[in-house]
């Protein structure tokens, strides 16, 4: 897995690649540092709205942070855009998340 400063160096050249964006909050999540993950799922959203995965793991590391609310309030949103691009799948993985919640 690549580590923060190599993803970095990446994005240095493309800051707008939804998918480097992404690499980077989740390992910024990984390395518990749960506040700049958050700001950076919410950098893939702004980047491409319809990236299902970033309202998911966003969700996943609030909760890890034992904020449920926002949580709860990622994983509505997520349901609704999967469902709005006919992705099913992560909007039934988002559904038995916010369920269990």
């Amino acid at each position: 897995m690549p580590t923060i400063e190599q993803i970095n160096k990446l994005l240095a050249k493309e800051p707008d690649d939804a998918f480097l964006n992404f690499a980077l909050a989740m390992e910024l999540a990984r390395n518990s540092r749960t506040a700049e993950s958050i700001v950076q799922f919410d950098r893939v959203i702004a980047l491409d709205p319809n990236y299902t995965a970033a309202y998911f793991q966003k969700a996943r590391t609030h909760i890890a942070a034992g904020d449920l609310e926002p949580a709860k309030a990622a994983l509505r949103l997520g349901i609704e855009t999967a469902n709005a691009i006919g992705n099913a799948h992560a909007a039934g993985e988002m559904s038995e998340l916010l369920a269990s919640l």
